[in-house]
């Protein structure tokens, strides 16, 4: 009888600390950002609007942004081959880190390094569309990915 309670003991334990993990790698590290007016790309600020962001202090590349921006500002700006969006949690659903990519390969979105180095080894990549739809992310440095 003993081990029957031994192992729905080991059971309701195993659970609960996966449902604490869950909820601390999807939710809990995440901060929103909303309150942006511009974001800064090759050293030009570039006015945005309708900014919605998330951002943690735990990874440098946990930052998902999407935004509104004139694309002509970005005419004469460097653009950024590499450009590889990481998945954002289901529950930022503006930023969809696979239809930007396809997006990007395909020619439909132009990214561009906004900041070099950022953090160490991390870059800030900003997507843009024809639209004026933007989004901002964090990648590995293009030297860890050669």
């Amino acid at each position: 009888m003993s081990g029957k309670i031994l192992v729905s003991g080991l059971i309701a334990f195993t659970f609960v600390f996966a449902l604490i993990l869950y909820y601390f790698q999807v939710f809990a590290y995440y901060q929103r950002v909303d309150s942006l007016d511009y974001i800064k790309v090759q050293e030009k600020e570039v006015p945005i609007k309708n900014y919605m962001g998330i951002d943690s202090k735990t990874s440098g590349l946990k930052l998902r942004g999407c935004f509104v921006a004139d694309p002509k500002t970005f005419n004469q700006l460097i653009i950024y081959e590499k450009g590889t969006p990481l998945s954002a949690p289901f529950w930022f659903r503006c930023f969809n880190s696979d239809e930007i990519q396809v997006d990007l390969n395909v020619g439909k979105a132009k990214a561009f390094v906004a900041e070099e180095n950022e953090k160490d080894g991390i870059d800030r990549i900003v997507a843009i569309y024809p639209n004026g739809s933007g989004f901002q992310w964090r990648q590995l440095n293009s030297k860890y990915l050669d």
